[in-house]
């Protein structure tokens, strides 16, 4: 389908919506492609190609939004979306009490920078890489299963508004992971190779993937699972942990980015995802970390899965500081819920697909680099644990109480890595006490982008891609044990 149809797709609803008594309207065609590959001891268990293409429609009757979608795209059906719209733009006016400015035109396009399209690469290719991968965990005794897996998803919308605003976007991601299971000494460990689940997916083409090294780094992955079968288990206390690039953007992620969206703020997520502890009264003065802390959401960052040009209600992408020097001054928001504040949109306003209503979800939420290499800040350490990969985790409704296990820590001993390692680390905390302890942070050169691909929320739910990029970072007086 060329642009010029998915367009016109658009304005047939936009027509619509707009003869039905809508005095703003916005459409989006979006089309979805998305490979999915496991592997089981070097062999392919699942392939799977998943499509769909569909258009939704959003409305502004009065002051109240509507929205409806379909992935019949006739003209029957697309004139029902567009009334069903607005139908039910006008069930929401009647309980509106804000009033809704119809935004500025914008007009442009996006699409992913990459060298290899993930979808051009052959199954063969794809598949010899990954047997490789797997006979290199599998030589390794003790090893007693090895997995692997692949995806590349692609989403490309072509956005059209009343206002004027024409869009056109293609975003493509690909990412995948390694892992080994050990069985001996009577006990059944698991490592991952780098990033755990679904592994670390980015924006960018096949080259984002060979670039994790999987088949490198595989051997690691099955002598570290073996070795931790036989190590001892975390011990308890309080002590100084330095959280690893993938573990330290999961933290990101369920202590900072889901607390900040502002639709969870104002309370209207609190039958699914629960709320927040970060209420506007602390905007601009409450200590959410120690100074070393600044966080931004940017929707400009390279490699990150929450890039783009254009949010899904059309407007551009940006960069919003959230914590600086440890003080929390921002938010997620779309321009509805800034305006709120008094505030301009953070260009969070997100959809899963053509079936979903845009709401407030994470761009890439990044903690910005300190100074100084990984193993300066391991230097630093006289006693302490460096803790990687996520193997489990829980935070309470107000993002405030969590806890986190990991796969391996690593001892710490006088500014050193001393190659004793402990099984079943957790670490517990409460989040701007946590924040509060960080107490250094790697430089650049340590920064890191970190893909998460199944980010939930809403109701009925939705799933989106997310990036949190960061370096390793040093927390003191963190409480751990073993689970």
């Amino acid at each position: 389908m060329e642009r010029s149809e998915r367009e016109a797709l658009c304005e047939r609803v936009i027509d619509v919506a707009l003869a039905e008594g809508a005095r703003y309207v916005e459409a989006r065609v979006v089309r979805r492609t998305r490979e999915t590959l496991a592997y089981r001891s070097g062999d392919l268990e699942l392939s799977n190609v998943y499509r769909d293409v569909g258009i939704g429609v959003r409305a502004l009757y009065d002051n109240g939004w509507g929205y409806s979608g379909t992935n019949v795209l006739t003209g029957p059906a697309l004139d029902r979306a567009a009334r069903a719209a607005v139908q039910s733009a006008r069930a929401t006016a009647i309980t509106a009490k804000r009033d809704v400015r119809i935004p500025s035109a914008h007009s442009g396009t996006y699409e992913t920078p990459m060298e290899r399209d993930p979808f051009e690469v052959s199954l063969a290719e794809k598949t010899a890489m990954f047997a490789d991968a797997h006979a290199r965990m599998n030589s390794v005794p003790d090893v007693s299963t090895t997995r692997g897996g692949f995806s590349a998803h692609r989403q490309a919308s072509t956005f059209v508004a009343s206002n004027g605003s024409r869009q056109d976007q293609r975003v493509t991601l690909c990412g995948g992971l390694v892992s080994a299971i050990a069985e001996a000494n009577g006990d059944v460990q698991l490592r991952s190779s780098r990033k755990s689940f679904e592994g670390n997916t980015l924006q960018g083409g096949y080259e984002t993937l060979l670039a994790q090294d999987l088949v490198g780094d595989a051997e690691r992955v099955a002598r570290e699972a073996v070795a931790l079968t036989a190590a001892d288990p975390t011990p308890e206390g309080e002590t100084t942990i330095i959280l690893d690039g993938s573990q330290l953007s999961l933290q990101i992620h369920e202590s900072v980015g889901h607390p900040i969206e502002l639709d969870r703020v104002f309370g209207e997520e609190i039958s699914l995802a629960g709320a927040s502890f970060v209420l506007p009264e602390k905007l601009d003065g409450f200590e959410y970390g120690s100074n070393l802390v600044n966080l931004t959401a940017d929707a400009t960052t390279p490699l990150g899965p929450g890039t783009f040009g254009f949010d899904d209600e059309g407007t551009p992408a940006t960069t919003t500081p959230i914590v600086k020097d440890g003080k929390f001054c921002g938010y997620l928001s779309g321009r509805d819920e800034a305006a709120r504040l008094g505030r301009e949109s953070a260009s969070s306003l997100r959809a899963e697909s053509w079936s979903r209503l845009p709401i407030v979800r994470m761009v890439n939420v990044n903690l910005e680099p300190g100074s100084g290499s990984k193993q300066d800040l391991i230097g630093g350490v006289e006693d302490g644990l460096l803790l990687d990969v996520n193997k489990s985790w829980s935070i309470d409704d107000l993002r405030l109480n969590f806890q986190f296990s990991c796969e391996i820590a690593y001892e710490i001993k006088r500014g050193e890595l001393t190659g004793r390692i402990f099984k079943n680390p957790i670490y517990y905390g409460v989040t701007p006490r946590f924040w509060g302890n960080c107490a250094g942070i790697a430089g650049p050169e340590a920064w890191e982008m970190w893909g998460w691909f199944y980010c939930g929320k809403g109701d009925p739910g939705q799933i989106i891609f997310v990036g949190h990029g960061c370096a390793p970072t040093r927390f003191d007086n963190i409480r751990v044990g073993s689970t």
